[in-house]
Parts: structure tokens; sequence; C-alpha cells
């Protein structure tokens, strides 16, 4: 046996560090298998960039070894990035229905054929190359979520996805805490487990929790129902529609995503929905007010969502009315808060009554809280322990709960996307590192929006453009026309007549200096224009507009 065969490369590709665009690689050999393939949404300093994935650099490269891809769980940012890894990579793919059901869909719309995806259920079992895998059922914000038993040469790891301890949950699928306890008594080399809530005391309440706050909220509304929440969220959406049956009213669902997935788990037996529950949105018409409850995409107040839009008063279809009560029944993901206060807002303007997340009861969490991961750390015993799956800060504290329960600080390795992290029998460290970072998304352009186009963007977005156009005398670079001034986003020409006028002064000057000393080069000449412009505005205006010379022949 060479010696590499004495250890098992971990490589976070993504998921470290932030949240968002998950994604694991494992190789033992010349075997590799990857577990999830997230995406994350762009920050706000990211114009007009649609998606980020992570860098599969590493992937491409050993893509003659990848032997499997296994999925955790259905969202977005565990299998957002699989449309556009599955191109590069042919490889099986494995998840549960539920997962694959809302992966063909993207797969779908990305013209990515779905022959390669095979359905697992908790307790299957799969060998990829010397990797051979067992699935747990965890109970999640999303049905159907499993964790990972990973056996490798060289001993036990569990990677326990997305999870918690939900005693009492909608579908009545318990987590299968007894498989965690036999792990743990066969012995577990390494734990990886889900951080997200590490700093959060206590126990995350059960969903069923959301479902009698539901059930208090139906009771009281007079008028229509509008709820926001996360499509993905089968077991929230399961329970809006349990109490809409309890007090007679209608269900309509708008939002493409949320159409989407309430068809594929109404099909999968994920949703069950009595005949004649459902309706088409142009059917509300048909009742009165107090008869309808409208489930709708748009809890992040993200500006082209249904809700955001129908705050906005700009959805073709819904118009809020006063008396109308809007539950939005999710948390907003750092970053979106002023998103979410400003559809609040409007929707209180429009005579709603909103009820949000401080307003308690209408949301919980689908991540372990504190005592729901130290139970995990005490059914699993591992001997070493990554954490996995959070930003920085939810990374340190899961790893100061681990040695709160007694595990050596040598024995903890708290990763960063790109670290190869060696796991042996004996022991575990970072061991160098493999290319990991960001991918833009932008329309169907995939990478090839960089820091520099989005360093322009911004420039742009802040200052605006000044586009000069000036033609010249081939030979003597003497001004035959123009200089002409264009300017987008920095002043209105109308109102700046005399800053422009100046402007074009200035430009002649400096194409008068250049031909004085008879520079002919055109580089030259546009850079002489950008200086001499950008200069006299920043004193003039304190701005910096982009400068775009453009100079023509004659």
């Amino acid at each position: 046996m060479s010696k590499t065969q004495h250890k098992v490369n971990i490589i976070p590709l993504g998921g470290l560090g932030e949240i968002g665009k998950n994604m694991t690689a494992f190789r033992y050999g010349d075997d590799i298998i990857l577990v999830d393939a997230g995406l994350m949404f762009p920050e706000e300093d990211m114009l007009g960039i649609d998606l980020v994935i992570p860098d599969i650099t590493y992937l491409i490269e050993n893509k003659d070894k990848v032997r499997a891809i296994f999925l955790t769980h259905g969202h977005e940012d565990h299998i957002g990035a699989l449309p556009y890894v599955m191109k590069q990579i042919d490889v099986p793919v494995y998840g549960t229905a539920l997962t694959l059901g809302i992966l063909q869909g993207r797969l779908k719309e990305n013209g990515v054929s779905d022959e390669n995806c095979h359905v697992i259920k908790p307790g299957d079992k799969v060998t990829a190359g010397a990797f051979k895998l067992g699935f747990i059922r965890v109970n999640h914000s999303i049905p159907d979520a499993i964790a990972l038993a990973i056996r490798t040469p060289v001993g036990l790891i569990i990677h326990t996805g997305d999870f918690k301890f939900d005693q009492t949950p909608v579908d009545g699928q318990v987590t299968e805490f007894n498989r965690f306890a036999e792990y743990g008594d066969e012995g577990v080399l390494l734990l990886m487990a889900d951080s997200t809530n590490a700093e959060r005391p206590g126990y995350t309440p059960s969903e069923k929790r959301v479902g009698q706050t539901f059930d208090d909220e139906f009771r009281y509304a007079k008028n229509r129902i509008i709820v926001a929440t996360f499509s993905s969220n089968v077991h929230r959406i399961q329970q809006i529609i349990d109490s809409a049956i309890r007090y007679k009213r209608k269900v309509a669902v708008i939002g493409r995503s949320m159409v989407n997935v309430v068809n594929i788990s109404i099909e999968l037996g994920y949703l069950k929905v009595p005949e004649g529950v459902l309706i088409d949105i142009d059917e509300t018409t048909n009742y009165q007010a107090s008869q309808i409850v409208i489930i709708t995409t748009g809890s992040q107040g993200e500006p082209m969502s249904a809700l955001t839009r129908m705050a906005n008063n700009d959805h073709k279809k819904v118009e809020i009315m006063p008396g109308d009560t809007v539950i939005i029944s999710a948390t907003p993901i750092p970053g979106n808060e002023k998103l979410v206060s400003r559809t609040i807002d409007n929707l209180y303007k429009l005579g709603a009554d909103v009820i949000y997340e401080k307003s308690n009861g209408v949301h919980v969490s689908g991540h372990a809280s504190q005592e729901e991961i130290k139970m995990m750390h005490n059914l699993v015993r591992p001997k070493f322990f990554m954490p996995v799956h959070g930003e920085y800060r939810h990374l340190v504290k899961h790893a100061q709960l681990a040695q709160s329960l007694g595990m050596p600080r040598e024995n903890i390795v708290i990763g960063e996307n790109g670290a190869v992290i060696e796991l042996t029998r004996k022991s575990i460290a970072i061991a160098g590192r493999v290319p990991a970072g960001k991918i833009l998304v932008d329309g169907l352009g995939v990478g090839d929006v960089g820091n520099i186009v989005l360093r322009d963007r911004r420039q742009l977005s802040q200052d605006g453009i000044m586009i000069v156009v000036v033609t010249i005398e081939k030979n003597s670079c003497r001004i035959v026309s123009g200089p002409d001034i264009v300017s987008r986003g920095f002043v209105y020409v109308r109102e700046a007549e005399d800053l422009m006028e100046t402007a074009k002064e200035k430009v002649e000057m400096a194409l008068d200096r250049c031909a004085d000393n008879n520079v002919t080069e055109w580089s030259v000449l546009k850079s002489a224009i950008r200086d001499a412009l950008g200069r006299f505005l920043y004193e003039r205006t304190r701005r910096r507009p982009m400068i775009l010379p453009i100079i023509m022949e004659v």
C-alpha cells in the first residue's frame, strides 16, 4: 500500500466562512466523491450578478477521478450549482426523491439531462470508488434531508448535512437518533457538523409551533390572508394548507419557484392537499376575501418576487386591500433586512395587517441550536471534529462547544474554502491548498464577470460615465470636429452647460499640447484626455466618473 493510501483528503470548495455554496470533495487515492454543490446569492456590491457558485477548477482538473455526487437535501445552497457542475463533470448524482425532484426542474431550465440522477432513501447503501456511503434521516426545514455516513479505508466519517432535532416533525419522520448512536458505538473517526446556529443557546423550536401560530392568526383574520415563505419549506406550506382547510378557505399559490415546488411535492406525495382546496389565482375573485389564502414567494423582500410586487402595487393579479393579513413566515437572511423592512412598510401603507418574525411564532429555524449540537456530538462521539456550514464565527463557536464536551483542541480543525485537510487514523491537519473561490454568474455568462468588471460597474454606479468624442486630422493631430461630450449618471447636461463647455476646453488644450509635441500615439492621446478631464472634474465636482475617450481620424 502506497503512502498516499493511508489518508483521506477533505477539500471544502465552498460553505466554510460563509452561508451558501456548500460543496466538499473527499479524496482517497484516485477516487473523489463530492457532497453537495450549492450556490449563494450575490452580495450588495456584486452589481448585476445573478448567482455565485464555487470555483470547481480542482474537480475539472481531476474529473477522471470523480466517482459520484451526493446531495444532503434540496435547498439552493446545496444543489443550486449542480446544473453548472454537471455540464462539466458527468458522474452519477444521488439524492432523496424530493431533492432530485427539485433538482430536475433546475436541470431542465438549464438544458442539462437528468438521466444520471439516482433516488436513494435513508438506510440505503451506495459504493463509489473506495467510499461506501450510508444515509441517515434528519430533520430540517425541507423534507427528505439526510446525513451521510462515509466509510473510507481510513475510518468512518459522519457528515450531518443541515439538521435540527425536531421531536414533533410535521410529517412524523423523526431524526434517526438510533443510527447516529450505532455509528457512535462502532467508532467515528471524524464528525463534520452543521454550525449555522452554534451561537444560539437552547433548542430550536419544533416546526409544529409555526402551525399553531397559523391557526391562531387564521382564526382571527377577517379578510384575505397572504403568507410569504421559502418555496422549499414544504412542511410550512403543508401547515398553511391545513389551517386553510380548518377555517374553510381556498388556497392559491403564486411565485414561479413556489408553484414548481408545490407541484413537485404534491406529485411525489410530500404535500397532502384534498381535492378542491387549491385554486388558480384568477379564481380568487369568485370567492369572498374571508375565504381565500394566498401562498407566495418574497419573504426576503427580493425586488422581483411576488410579495414585493404586491407591496409596490405592481402585481398583475393581486392587489393589497385594506384589512388583508400578510404573514411573513421567514427570518431575513443577513443583508436582506432593509429589503424586508421596506416591503413591510409598503404593506402597512396599503392598509394590510403585517405579522412578521418579531411578532414571534411565525418562523422557526431549520438548524440545530447549541443543545442539539451537543446531543449530536454525544451520540456520535467522534475522535476528530470539523465544523462546517457557517460563517467563520459560527465555526469557531462550534469548535468551542466541542471542546466544552471534552474534545481536545488538537483534534479539531477549522478549515476554510480551498484547504486540503488530511485525515489519518491518528491525526487531522491542514496540509495544503487547492484553487477555491467565487465564480459569478450573470445571465448566460459563467465566470466572465470578474473583479475588474465589478469594479467598473461600481464606478459607473457611483459616479457615472463621460464619453468624449473627437475627430482629428491624421498627420497633424489637430482637432477637426468636436470634442462632443456625452454624460450618463454624472450630471444632467442641460443644467451643467458651463461645466461641459469648460470640460471641452480642457480636452482641446490637452490635444493641442500633444499636437505641439508631435504626439500621434492613440493610447497617449486618450490618456492625455483622461488625465486632463479627470483632474478638472474632480476639482469642480469631487466626483470621478469613468471617462471614455473616442478618437476618430480623417
